[in-house]
Formats: C-alpha cells, structure tokens, sequence
C-alpha cells in the first residue's frame, strides 16, 4: 500500500494538522526555489512561464509526491523541481507525463501538471484534461493566474465531463498561502491515490505582498524563526 508523507502534528503544537518540521520544509523548499528564478534573471521566462513569484503553488502542490510520482517539467526548470522534489521523476513534456499517468494508473502514482491562464488552452494541457476525464487519471492539474484574471480560469472553461456525468473536481486556493496550497493538494492526492481521479487546483495569487514573506510572517506567528 502506498503511504502519504503527510506529516500529523503533535498535541503540543496547537491546532495545526501540519508539522512544524513540515511547515519549515515548505518554507525552506520555497527559499531555494526563489534563489533558483533569481539565479535565472527576473525578466526570464522558462517556456513563457516564470518561476519568480509562484513559489508556493509549486511547493505546495509538490513537495509531498512520493518517489515515481511524476512532475512535468516543460514549465520550469528542472533545478526547481528537484528543490522542491527530488524523488519525483521529471517528464520532460506533458504529453509525457500524462503517459505516465495512465501507466501508473493502477500503481497509486500521482502525476502533476501545472500552467497559467495565457497556457491553459495549449494542445497538450486541453488533451491532457480530456484523458484525464475518460480515462480516471491520477493528475492533478495545477492552474495559476492572478486575481485580475477572469473569475472562471481558462483551464476550467475546457473541463470535460468525467465518465456517467460525474464532475471533474475544481478548487481554489490562494496561490500565495503555500500552507493553504499543501493542504489542498494533499487532499486532491489522497482522492487520486485511491482511484477517484483528477482534480484542478486553480492557485489565485490573492492578497497582498510576496508568498515568502506570507509564510516567514506565519512561521514568526507559531514561534519559528527559520534563517
């Protein structure tokens, strides 16, 4: 039986179902990946879409897969990834990933998409959407967009209808709460792993200021102090 590594808070760390230690790897995963973009120039663009500023939807949505999980890696760099995920196996387009979703389809392996708004009507994202519903895929279809955007994400509008009419599970989430981001994505795996197929997680980047300092804020609040 494949085992989550979710990790359940003691007693003695209030009402948090997450970790301190699991909180810190957020944080400190989202660090490496900001000193990543960085590294890589503000102005790049890896594929048209930038890593700088999505930090905790990609940790959030990420960092939990288990080793064969699979992360398609045609949208940021494999450097961030691996930062994030060092046990996922990187596919290095969608296409291939979604491959690796209906191959592991029986072997609880979980396989995560991300895109934007501009990206979600490409090809490849609409295809992917369209196996996922016929076929009970284990993806999770991770969609980011700012708040100015449309209220219905363009990934939403191309959501087909699962088998016998059944709904193609959509949730939002602030995109800048990495917390929030986890504990979504950590549901949407848990549902796929047991055979209930794909979700969309449309990451809204919601609220002010910067999704580090979001979560350094946080940290300070329950009495962590990371570097």
């Amino acid at each position: 039986m494949t085992k989550s590594k979710t990790e359940l808070a003691p007693a003695d760390e209030g009402f948090s179902l997450i970790s301190n230690r699991k909180l810190l790897t957020l944080y400190a995963s989202m660090v490496e990946c900001r000193r990543i973009a960085e590294s890589a120039g503000k102005l790049s663009r890896m594929g048209g879409f930038s890593l700088l500023g999505h930090e905790a939807a990609a940790v959030g949505a990420a960092v939990d897969l288990l080793a064969e999980d699979t992360i398609a890696a045609d949208a940021w760099p494999e450097a961030a990834i691996e930062a994030i995920n060092p046990s996922a196996v990187i596919a290095a387009k969608v296409a291939a990933a979604t491959r690796s979703a209906i191959a592991g389809k029986d072997a609880g392996k979980i396989t995560v998409l991300f895109s934007t708004s501009k990206r979600a009507l490409r090809p490849s994202w609409v295809r992917s959407l369209r196996l996922a519903a016929e076929h009970n895929l284990p993806i999770l279809f991770v969609s980011i967009a700012p708040e100015t955007a449309a209220s219905i994400p363009l990934a939403a509008v191309a959501i087909p209808a699962k088998r016998r009419g059944y709904a193609f599970p959509h949730i939002s989430v602030d995109g800048n709460d990495v917390v929030a981001v986890f504990r979504v994505a950590s549901e949407a795996i848990t549902h796929a792993r047991k055979g209930h197929g794909p979700t969309l997680i449309d990451c809204r980047t919601t609220g002010p200021g910067d999704s580090l300092e979001n979560m350094r804020k946080y940290l300070s609040g329950k009495g962590l102090y990371p570097d």
